[in-house]
């Protein structure tokens, strides 16, 4: 009798094991690093939340013209890749990776100016060196998220972003903000919802894009396609690899469809 059950329990595991495996697919698959239809589909948001709601002529350009293509993102941890299992893994890797495969035969750097623990004072201090004399065309500047961690005042960090934009702006550059992640660190500082009004009010009143990542993430949550510990590491503010991923995914479909918008006579002559 034993051994005429073995191969039936042997087989129940198997089942059960396969069975298993195939429900961590989408997972897995949220994990590595280069496209996949499965890790698309799991990324998808509203064309309205992702809209960046500015024009980037001077990018535009670059790209008429095939190139290069130089973007730098500037910003704190999150940027730097706090949470990633590799630096390939940071956001604007991805960022890279995933615009290669929207234009490919084009130039294209994005240079990771990220440096943990920044304010938005702090990268303002670093604009020349590490945006202005890296000659870029586009600049994404995620901004604010110490402030708020810090418990820090809004009002004179919307200053601070509204000066570091209209420096970038006077430089002929073309600007894109981006917003706090939605987090369970950041979602239990009361004042998170105050600095994000703040950061859309400079992008409105500047003229600049804004990638909101905020609403991006909340939106993946909200509509169940993922949860707050598929995107965010252990800390409770740094996203994972899929949670980088997933942002740089999205932002570069924002990006794509920014660049098709055409704002005559307002492309700014690159050096």
């Amino acid at each position: 009798m034993t051994g005429a059950r073995a191969p039936r329990t042997r087989g129940r595991r198997a089942a059960v094991l396969s069975a298993a495996l195939l429900s961590l697919l989408p997972f897995l698959a949220g994990l590595t690093a280069g496209p996949d239809p499965v890790k698309a589909a799991s990324c998808a948001v509203s064309v309205q939340t992702a809209e960046l709601t500015a024009p980037l002529p001077r990018a535009a350009r670059a790209l008429a013209t095939g190139g290069p293509l130089r973007i730098v993102a500037i910003g704190s941890s999150s940027t730097a890749g706090a949470g990633a299992s590799t630096p390939e893994h940071s956001y604007p890797a991805r960022l890279a990776e995933h615009l290669g495969l929207r234009y490919p035969g084009v130039s294209l750097t994005v240079l990771n100016k990220g440096v943990n623990g920044e304010t938005g004072a702090d990268m303002l201090k670093r604009f020349q060196r590490d945006v202005l004399d890296q000659a870029p065309d586009l600049v994404i500047w995620q901004v604010a998220a110490n402030t708020v961690l810090r418990g820090d005042d809004p009002g004179p960090a919307e200053e601070v972003i509204r000066d570091g934009v209209r420096i970038l702006k006077g430089a002929g550059l073309d600007v894109v903000l981006m917003d706090l992640q939605y987090a369970p660190a950041m979602l239990a500082k009361p004042r998170h919802e105050e600095m994000e009004d703040r950061i859309a009010r400079v992008a409105a009143e500047e003229g600049v894009g804004l990638f909101h990542r905020y609403a991006v993430m909340r939106q993946w949550v909200e509509t169940r396609q993922a949860t707050l510990s598929d995107l965010v590491g252990p800390d409770g503010i740094h996203q994972n690899d899929f949670g980088y991923d997933c942002v740089a995914r999205t932002l570069a479909a924002s990006l794509h469809d920014a660049l098709s918008l055409r704002t005559a006579g307002k492309v700014s002559a690159r050096p």
